[in-house]
């Protein structure tokens, strides 16, 4: 059934939340335990380019793609097309009992765009956790070691092992221990507070490994090229290169997890493109599919084969619904020119946000790639974080029908994760209504 195109701007007819998306959050009280809490007051209804609209008729602003996961819109007509197509033929077979192309199809495509030279393989799983959890089964069993070392700021899921990798206690790791065993962490890199050229902060890195695992003992080192929840932390340059030298030769895997960062999102296909690094291992999800729960593992061949027959897969891994929407979707990225795009809404949220820095010494750093965007907020005589200043402003944005996320260890950071094909003018209305709520709160 063919539907009107949602209108390409924002609108309140109501206060937010509106009666109807208060009576659903008195049903959402009573029947969701508290520990799920929406921060958003609007209950969507729709949803199409840049634009969420709600239950009472509000069109809001996205400027958060459902967590970077929207790239291509949340309804974009070629994935909407594939995934009825593939209803109509098929929900689930589960493809290891009887396997479909579409799953070989969208391997094959991984295998060909991931930054990892030679030949590959992919798994697909279903979500970011499960990518990753899959990665360091691939790296233990591969090189017969262990242990695995993450970073600080670190964000790699919600699992008992991943919850072990994430960096931040709450809300994602308090009271949920313990958490499993062999797990390290290590300082990584972080420009705008260690002040460390990418060399040094590298070799800080390395020095901790080698005391405090030792590469003997040491599966793999995972990280995000870009740190997420931990605030959008880009490394300094040669970071990641450094260490990625020293797994190499130390017979230690280096997995990327590209959860957020991949697909465009950071204006390539990939951030490890950008820092020139080949991954073992890369974990991706988020963006795959155009919202649909997908995701993948993709590695050296001779990596992912060092697992036995049937100790990778799951009864769901590469849904055949989730893979049409993940070969259309990637489609639709290649044809729409959506790295381009991400890069130009990087531009903007940089230029705009380098103008209210000028009169605003709060805004500490602006920093990100592409459509990933941050601005850590900061008290300007000493650097210390203002968690609340941006609560308050991500609160009273979604009141005013923007939609923005907060990250950073310290919650004092306010990234910027729109759908790639946003327009521009709506990116810079939804930028405006941000910069004068600041601009209020003294």
């Amino acid at each position: 059934m063919s539907r009107e195109p949602l209108d390409q701007s924002r609108k309140l007819v109501t206060d937010l939340p509106g009666p109807k998306a208060r009576e659903l959050r008195e049903r959402l009280e009573t029947y969701v335990p508290k520990a799920v809490s929406p921060s958003t007051p609007a209950f969507v209804s729709r949803a199409e380019g840049g634009i969420v609209e709600d239950v009472d008729g509000n069109r809001l602003i996205d400027l958060g793609a459902g967590i970077a996961v929207t790239t291509v819109g949340a309804s974009h007509p070629k994935v909407v097309k594939a995934v009825q197509d593939q209803v109509a033929d098929f929900t689930h077979t589960c493809f290891m009992v009887t396997p479909y192309e579409s799953y070989i199809q969208l391997a094959q495509r991984l295998d060909d765009l991931a930054p990892i030279p030679g030949q590959t393989r992919t798994v697909l799983l279903n979500s970011g956790a499960e990518a990753v959890e899959n990665a360091v089964k691939v790296a233990r069993a591969y090189t017969g070691k262990q242990a695995v070392a993450a970073f600080d700021n670190a964000y790699h899921g919600r699992t008992t092992l991943t919850m072990g990798l994430t960096a931040k206690n709450m809300p994602y790791k308090e009271s949920f221990g313990p958490f499993a065993s062999e797990l390290y962490r290590v300082p990584g890199s972080y420009p705008y507070r260690d002040g460390l050229s990418g060399e040094e902060a590298a070799a800080r890195t390395i020095e901790s490994l080698e005391s405090q695992v030792g590469a003997n003992n040491l599966a793999a080192v995972i990280m995000e090229p870009i740190q997420g929840e931990g605030g959008f932390i880009v490394p300094a340059e040669g970071f990641l290169a450094k260490v990625v030298e020293w797994c190499k030769a130390n017979d230690v895997l280096f997995i990327a997890d590209e959860v957020q960062t991949g697909f465009v999102r950071t204006g390539a296909w990939f951030a490890s493109d950008i820092e020139g690094i080949e991954p073992d291992l890369i974990a991706l999800a988020k963006g795959i599919a155009g919202g649909m729960p997908l995701s993948a593992v993709t590695g050296r061949a001779e990596v992912m084969d060092a697992v036995h027959a049937g100790g990778l897969g799951g009864t769901y891994g590469g849904n055949p619904v989730a893979v049409a929407a993940g070969i259309a979707s990637l489609e639709v990225m290649e044809e729409e020119g959506l790295a381009a795009k991400a890069n130009r809404i990087g531009e903007i949220i940089t230029e705009h946000f380098t103008q209210i820095q000028k009169d605003d010494p709060r805004v500490g750093d602006i920093r990100g790639r592409g459509a990933m965007m941050a601005v850590e907020m900061v008290d300007p005589e000493t650097k210390e974080p203002l968690p609340k200043l941006v609560n308050d402003i991500a609160v009273e944005a979604r009141k005013q029908g923007v939609i923005t996320l907060t990250a950073g260890t310290y919650g004092n950071v306010l990234r910027f994760l729109p759908p790639v094909v946003i327009g521009e003018d709506l990116l810079q209305e939804g930028l405006s209504v941000i910069t004068d709520i600041l601009a209020e709160i003294k």
